[in-house]
């Protein structure tokens, strides 16, 4: 089976081909004899039912600085006709340019298979989705009131305050029991964001890691767990991170079973999950990454079991 595969991220000039998983879901598709064309989701142009956008055919290869080949000018495509699979793999933030981007391919979904499906990724945006299991959870608020935090925290102690839709570590901050700046830090969320933000109570034993979990499918396919950096609350390896390679507790196993029939029937093919200290804190949906170092440390493939994930539901189309 060779597919035609439009992908849909920003700009490849920049990605970092050490450890970007989109580029190494793009090595093994091309492995497999597949077709790839690029695209930025600020392109994407509909009109009379039809979906379109000026791709660019390339070629890529595991070569810092010299990772992709052009092999054809821009064109524009028609993402019904001439793709079988779109990866939408932009990074967020998830504002109304993203939520834009999954309206407009859900036009086209499922006859073009859209991974992760378009509706699915606008109604599970990671920090809301994750409240339909609050057994799994911290305890976890959603608010805009200043009011609501303080009795939270004077319920749980230290909190940890993030904007709902922020993305690798950004804006997260640790207030404590005795800290004076929730009041000013409440009011300079509520000036930069319209809409709640979540206050999680803290658990120190994010010193001992955040766990990141790859679900393809509905199936853990592989784990890291994610350190802090000195001095860092934030374990995101954007954030400065390391990574580690681990193991799945029974408690984190648990976890994935009961969420993952749930991913596989949304259409949610990679998903990458947040643990802590046994705790679900996180079910990202959106361009999950972790792939690349997983199958560092454990010597798998995970774009491998994407793919063939991927592929099987193009097969039953």
């Amino acid at each position: 089976m060779s597919l035609r595969v439009a992908v849909q991220m920003d700009p490849i000039e920049t990605i970092n081909v050490a450890g970007d998983s989109t580029f190494a879901l793009m090595l093994e598709a091309q492995a497999r004899g597949h077709s790839l064309s690029h695209y930025l989701a600020t392109a994407l142009s509909a009109e009379a039912g039809r979906v379109r956008a000026p791709a660019r055919a390339l070629t890529v290869q595991r070569e810092p600085g010299n990772h992709f080949t052009w092999t054809a000018d821009k064109a524009t495509i028609d993402l019904a006709d001439d793709a079988d699979v779109v990866l939408m793999r932009q990074d967020p933030p998830f504002d109304m340019g993203y939520i834009t981007a999954t309206h407009l391919l859900e036009m086209v979904h499922p006859h073009t298979l859209v991974v992760n499906d378009p509706r699915e990724v606008r109604n599970a945006p990671e920090k809301l989705f994750v409240l339909r299991y609050p057994d799994l959870m911290p305890p976890t608020l959603v608010t805009r009131s200043l009011d609501e935090a303080m009795a939270f925290r004077s319920r749980h102690g230290a909190i940890v305050v993030k904007p709902l839709y922020g993305n690798a570590g950004t804006a997260v901050f640790l207030i404590d029991q005795a800290d004076g700046n929730l009041p000013a830090l409440i009011e300079l969320f509520g000036a930069t964001w319209r809409e709640p933000f979540m206050v999680q109570a803290f658990l120190p034993d994010v010193s001992k890691g955040d766990k990141r979990i790859v679900l393809v499918d509905g199936e853990p396919a592989g784990a890291i767990n994610r350190l802090p950096k000195s001095g860092e609350i934030r374990s995101n390896l954007a954030a400065g991170g390391s990574a580690q390679p681990t193991d799945l507790t029974p408690r984190e196993a648990e976890i994935c079973a009961t969420i993952g029939p749930e991913l596989k029937a949304r259409g949610l093919i990679f998903v990458g999950i947040d643990v802590i200290a046994g705790y679900l804190t996180e079910i990202n949906v959106t361009s999950p990454t972790g792939i690349v170092a997983i199958d560092r440390f454990n010597g798998s493939n995970s774009a491998a079991r994407i793919w063939d994930a991927i592929e099987r539901r193009v097969a039953a189309t």
